[in-house]
């Protein structure tokens, strides 16, 4: 599965930025197709059974296209996972597109934790503070957990930045009890 992932997430990313088409607009509406396939068994019945024609799925799909307003690249490579019988996969397709596009446009994901809820001029300075860390641009996804006591927790990739206070004072425990 994960070849096949790959494949198709490389292939769409080499045409959308080949394409000069708008990445993050192009993400979204791919993500908002996945979204509508997860929740409707329906259409993913419609999608996955092989004696409904690729002729009626594209029906359907150009649909969905015209009502939702979907760009011409995001339902031409729905169509060609709908021609190969590859709907199946689509999420996860998604999501490593994601990550290929962040990749080639270097991007590296964060997951902040702080105590509390972040205003915008601290997540702004949280964030380039992390850009200058990583040496790549912050695409950050925040939430809040008093347990942590203040700072925050930053985790880019495998590596954790831990500037809370229950971890400086884990850290100072440690020190004392060695």
């Amino acid at each position: 599965m994960a070849s096949v992932v790959n494949t198709y997430a490389r292939a769409f990313a080499e045409a959308v930025l080949s394409g000069h088409h708008d990445p993050d607009k192009t993400l979204r509406e791919a993500q908002a197709v996945a979204e509508l396939v997860g929740r409707s068994k329906e259409l993913r019945e419609v999608w996955e059974t092989p004696s409904i024609t690729p002729e009626q799925k594209r029906a359907v799909l150009d649909a969905i296209v015209a009502r939702e307003g979907i760009s011409k690249i995001v339902r031409n490579f729905v169509a060609v996972l709908i021609d190969h019988r590859r709907m199946k996969f689509l999420g996860p397709i998604v999501k490593q597109f994601e990550t290929e596009l962040d990749q080639r446009l270097g991007f590296a994901e964060a997951e902040i934790v702080s105590a509390h809820e972040l205003n915008q001029n601290d997540r702004e300075l949280l964030e380039s503070q992390m850009q200058k860390v990583t040496g790549k641009k912050v695409r950050a996804r925040y939430s809040s957990n008093e347990s942590i006591l203040g700072g925050a927790i930053v985790k880019v990739g495998s590596t954790i930045y831990d500037g809370s206070v229950a971890g400086q004072l884990e850290r100072i425990r440690q020190a004392i009890s060695s």
